[in-house]
């Protein structure tokens, strides 16, 4: 891909074709997924956010707004742009509609949110969301505020796939699916859960691909073993070698003293 991925690439190609679609946490996740050509992506606003612009520069980059960072829409504004000046193309946001409004009145692309949100999940437990008639059109109608709100992307996440289908055939908004069967415009999963990188709980959508707990403790047992020897070396007097060191000749080393000596 010679340029870099934009909302209008997403939006022109709605119904044409699947995408993939990975939340990465650090920048060697990124160069991986772009690497197997997956071009769309999303992250955390962290310290690693221009490192993973960087290893994926032609990607579609969803950077999280954090919900409760902002107080009013015109922060959500000023934070808004200040994650497009580190690299974002979209800002994913949990917030109101009245929030997204507002950052795409100024022409920040931004990805809603619909079903299960983990942000407000104390108002629908972690369940799927809308397997009653009632349910689905309350999340039909969010996608719908998000709409008419000016988003340009909105994740479904967790909800039946009738329902998914109905969003995505009734919204010009790309829909990025997680736990959603095939229904969305992307299938959209953490690479966290796709590599394996933790104990405990996995979602029901998820689906692991790799054992990244195995291979890292295999890792920090390697680490240890090699301080381990680094130790014992010091210890034993082995190292550092010659090779290790830097020396003086003799001459400048006598030339060196008697310059001391006038401290």
């Amino acid at each position: 891909m010679a340029r870099r991925l934009t909302a209008y690439d997403l939006q022109s190609a709605k119904g044409s074709r699947k995408w993939l679609q990975l939340h990465v946490d650090t920048p060697a996740e990124a160069a991986a997924a772009v690497a197997c050509d997956i071009v769309i992506l999303s992250c955390e606003p962290d310290h690693n956010l221009e490192s993973i612009r960087q290893a994926a520069p032609h990607a579609f980059l969803s950077v999280g707004m954090p919900h409760g960072a902002v107080a009013s829409p015109e922060e959500a504004v000023r934070l808004g742009f200040a994650m497009m000046k580190r690299g974002a193309d979209a800002v994913y946001s949990s917030h109101s509609p009245r929030f997204i409004e507002a950052m795409a009145a100024e022409g920040i692309p931004v990805t809603g949110h619909v079903g299960l949100v983990p942000n407000r999940a104390t108002w629908t437990n972690f369940r799927a969301v809308g397997r009653t008639a009632e349910e689905a059109f309350k999340v039909l109608r969010a996608a719908k505020d998000l709409e008419n709100a000016g988003a340009a992307c909105i994740e479904v996440e967790v909800v039946p796939v009738r329902l998914a289908d109905h969003i995505t055939r009734s919204t010009p908004l790309i829909t990025m699916g997680m736990g959603c069967g095939t229904a969305c415009d992307t299938q959209y999963l953490f690479s966290c859960d796709v590599l394996g990188t933790h104990t405990g709980h996995y979602p029901r959508h998820a689906k692991r691909y790799a054992d990244f707990v195995t291979l890292e403790a295999e890792l920090q047992e390697k680490r240890i073993s090699a301080f381990r020897a680094f130790g014992r070396d010091v210890a034993e007097g082995s190292y550092p070698e010659a090779k290790h060191q830097v020396d003086m000749d003799d001459a400048a080393y006598d030339r060196f003293l008697t310059l001391s000596q006038s401290l």
